[in-house]
């Protein structure tokens, strides 16, 4: 797949990599797995010497003959033996004071299942050399829970290291869009909506629809649910490092939100497990749930739901994991009738998703939500708010447009404009015929 956007995360790298000509640089890039760290790196610095290493967990003396090895290969210096990977980065840290390289650790974490104790020798030698080397180090992870343990932690050693701090994140529309009609100029809208729902702009998987030449919403469906999909055990792959033994309770949890059971309550009547410990794990450790409160409610207020931030594994709970014996079976057939019974439904959800990051992305507001009242009553598909301009947009979505009642939605909005009152409100119908428009 050729490289499409990430402009300012190259130009931010690049500014890095001159900086580090004069001060050493530790650089943290975090971002779900498959998002497309590696390839933004190598992007970015394709004209630079780059020592690329991935941390795979294995012994701590292969990896050390493995990272010499690459040393001797990108730099042309001869190191000998290490089994130390403490002794050896004392050594890099070395040569960086008399030349200047980019040496990139993928999936850092890893060095915990290595040898533990390598962050606390790492944090002493990086303070001891930093102010003579000359060097671009940069760090990658894709388990949330333990990067952020090992950077944010203030009782971690390498608390505080890092010089910059990169998240990574998904393609935005425009750029997803654009990648559609580059391969399908007269694409419909469901397709648009169908590559958004199973790919949610993570690189990877943008690349396997292209691989497949999947960019109709049919092609997609087959290329996602068919034997021998790379989709079929990706749920299972990116999260049971991060749960560990627990991944089943986890599982359970995303799947019940992902079906629609998205308030606490109704999560432990559909699984029979007090949710509210995982619930918070899911949110701020694991960074996979958002938790969302109608417009204008307090932040004390229990008036709260649940959703899966990634696209694609709201997708992956909803249908894949759900229906398990039957992919177990290999009757992926029967999964994808499923999908296809439930598609309107479900996209039609998706659709709210898609519209308010539409509005997210403008940059124009500062909040984008959504609105409701107890017992689910007078719901509002979008809410967007330009605060220092007192704008508030109201929005209902359909995938049909003939079902847009434009009069209900501002009867719905009564309590809001109470409390908005001198405010510029504008009110706006969106259904699919308008996701090639914005």
């Amino acid at each position: 797949m050729k490289f499409y956007d990430r402009e300012t995360e190259t130009r931010t790298l690049q500014e890095i990599e001159k900086r580090s000509y004069d001060y050493a640089q530790f650089t943290v890039m975090t971002g779900r797995r498959r998002i497309g760290k590696t390839t933004l790196i190598k992007h970015a610095y394709e004209k630079e010497t780059l020592l690329y290493f991935f941390v795979a967990r294995k012994s701590e003396a292969l990896l050390c003959a493995e990272l010499v090895e690459t040393i001797r290969d990108r730099l042309g210096e001869d190191l000998g033996s290490f089994t130390s990977m403490s002794n050896l980065f004392s050594a890099i840290m070395n040569i960086s004071k008399r030349r200047h390289f980019i040496l990139v650790l993928d999936e850092f974490q890893n060095f915990k299942y290595v040898n533990e104790s390598f962050f606390s020798e790492m944090q002493n030698i990086w303070d001891t050399n930093k102010d003579e080397a000359k060097i671009n180090l940069v760090v990658c992870g894709s388990l949330y829970s333990m990067m952020t343990k090992i950077f944010d932690d203030r009782k971690e050693p390498l608390y505080g290291r890092a010089t910059s701090r990169l998240r990574v994140k998904e393609f935005p529309l425009k750029t997803l869009s654009g990648i559609l009609k580059e391969h399908n100029p007269d694409y419909l809208p469901d397709d648009l909506l169908t590559m958004y729902m199973l790919t949610g702009g993570v690189a990877k998987y943008v690349e396997q629809l292209i691989m497949y030449n999947a960019f109709t919403k049919d092609d997609i469906f087959s290329c996602v649910l068919s034997f021998g999909s790379y989709f079929i055990d990706e749920g299972k792959e990116l999260l049971s490092d991060e749960f560990g033994k627990d991944y089943g309770n986890y599982f359970s949890i995303l799947s019940a939100i992902a079906s629609g059971y998205n308030e606490r309550g109704k999560i432990k009547s559909y699984t029979g497990i007090e949710a509210g410990g995982y619930l918070d794990k899911l949110e701020n450790v694991y960074d996979l749930l958002y938790r969302y409160r109608p417009y204008l409610a307090s932040e004390n207020s229990r008036n709260v739901k649940y959703g899966i931030k990634d696209n694609f594994l709201n997708f992956w709970f909803r249908f894949i994991y759900k229906y398990r014996s039957a992919v177990e079976i290999g009757n992926l057939d029967y999964v994808r009738a499923k999908a296809l019974a439930d598609y309107e439904t479900f996209s039609g959800w998706v659709l709210e998703r898609y519209f308010r990051q539409i509005y997210r992305e403008t940059g124009m507001y500062n909040i984008v939500t959504n609105y409701w009242e107890r017992g689910g009553l007078n719901e509002i598909d979008i809410i967007a708010v330009n605060d220092a301009d007192r704008k508030l947009v109201i929005g209902e979505v359909k995938r049909n447009p003939t079902r847009i009642d434009m009069y209900r939605l501002k009867e719905k909005s009564t309590e809001i404009l109470n409390k908005r009152k001198d405010w510029n409100i504008e009110y706006i119908g969106l259904s699919l015929s308008d996701m090639k428009k914005v």
